[in-house]
This record gives C-alpha cells, sequence and structure tokens, in this order.
C-alpha cells in the first residue's frame, strides 16, 4: 500500500472528513483490520484564511510548498491538499516536490464524466467561483461547462463556509439558502453540482435534493485510496 500525504486543516472540520472516508475506504476494499497509510500535515488555518483574504497567493503557496516538502521526507508517495479553494496554488506547491500531487478537479471532472455530466453547477468560495482555476480546468481539459450562483448568491454561500461551516456550525436556514441557490443553478442548465468547497457537505448532501450533488471531499478521497491500492 502507498502512503498517502495529506495537507489538512483548511478547516480542519473537512478534514477530519478526509481521514474517516480514506480509512473507510482502505477498508472497504481490503476487509478485516486494514486501514489506510497517510502522512499528514495539518495547518493553522487562523492565518491562511486572512492572508486569503488579502490576495496574498504566493505567500501561501510558499508555505503550502513546505508542508509538501515535509510529507515527502515523511514517505509520501502522492499528496492531496484537503481543500478546494487552496488549488488556486496547485502547480507553486507540486512544483516544490517531486511526488505527484493529485488535483481534487480531475478527480471530480473523471466521475462527472464517466457518469455522463457534460454541464455542472459549482458551489464554493468566491475564490473558487470567480477565479478561473477551478473552472477553466473543467472546460479546458474535461470539456465540461461550468455555471456558478449570480454574485448575490456567491456572497450568501462564501460567508455561510467562512462565518458558520469552517467552525462546525450547521444551521437550518443556511441548508435551505443553499437548496434554494442549488435550484437556482439547476435552473441555468446545471445537470449536477460540485459541492466545491469541502465544508459544504457539512450543510448538504445528495438526500436533500434530486438534483446529483459531488461531494468533492469524498470524491478526492476516494481517488486517494485507488492510487494507494494500486
Amino acid at each position: 500500500m502507498k502512503t498517502i500525504g495529506l495537507i489538512g486543516g483548511m478547516s480542519w472540520e473537512s478534514t477530519a472528513s478526509y481521514y474517516r472516508f480514506m480509512n473507510e475506504g482502505v477498508k472497504k476494499r481490503l476487509g478485516g483490520l486494514h486501514s489506510a497509510k497517510i502522512a499528514m500535515k495539518s495547518v493553522d488555518f487562523g492565518p491562511i484564511a486572512k492572508l486569503q483574504a488579502r490576495g496574498e497567493w504566493q505567500v501561501m503557496a510558499d508555505m503550502l510548498g513546505q508542508e509538501a516538502k515535509d510529507l515527502e521526507r515523511a514517505g509520501a508517495d502522492f499528496i492531496l491538499i484537503g481543500t478546494n479553494t487552496m488549488h488556486l496554488v496547485f502547480d507553486q506547491v507540486a512544483a516544490h516536490v517531486s511526488i505527484p500531487l493529485v488535483h481534487i478537479a480531475d478527480a471530480v471532472a473523471e466521475q462527472l464524466k464517466q457518469d455522463g455530466i457534460s454541464k455542472v453547477g459549482l458551489l464554493g468560495t468566491k475564490f473558487t467561483m470567480q477565479q478561473p482555476f477551478y473552472k477553466n480546468r473543467l472546460k479546458e481539459m474535461f470539456s465540461i461547462d461550468v455555471v456558478v450562483p449570480e454574485l448575490s448568491d456567491q456572497d450568501i454561500v462564501h460567508d455561510i463556509i467562512y462565518n458558520e461551516l469552517c467552525v462546525g456550525e450547521i444551521l437550518a436556514e443556511s441548508k435551505n439558502a443553499y437548496l434554494e441557490i442549488i435550484s437556482r443553478l439547476q435552473a441555468q442548465g446545471a445537470q449536477a453540482v460540485i459541492l466545491g468547497c469541502t465544508e459544504i457537505a457539512l450543510l448538504v448532501n445528495k438526500g436533500d435534493t434530486k438534483l446529483p450533488l459531488y461531494d468533492t471531499t469524498i470524491v478526492h478521497a476516494d481517488k486517494a485510496v485507488k492510487l494507494a491500492l494500486e
């Protein structure tokens, strides 16, 4: 079994889900007392959130690059960045190490293509919804069209992530707000919706709407398990 490297802590709430999903995935495939081999560096999200707000992406790229180096030295065979937003600096982080980084959008796109989805809605932080690093990758590498909420809805999605989900608050009114936004994405032609922030699945899941929802934490973790057991 290969060792999975995980850069976590962004936030720790979703990192806990990564850890659980990867271990459950290995147990499901191998049975018995088997569990995943994981090397993890979990960062302090407080300073990173402030850097995100100031747009200091190169500083964050260098920080995560150092974490990736530590994981490589610790024996990781490949690395996951356990957050969608920080894939904005994916290429810069990858340049710090000689082992592969597994892009979260690639894992999701592979599943979308397998399921015949050609137009998808995207929820996430405003960085993920507004900047091209995620949307363009899906379009240019996988020919998947992406629609995002209108700006006022983006504010709602973003604020709930940072002010509630990242601190473990799960509110019924926020869930209802997300479901209304998902309905509006469907009206824009979305055949499914990417939960493009690893905290969103703490609030909504596939049982809440008839529209298919793709939990990026589950998909990314499952891809890691497959690679670890190849």
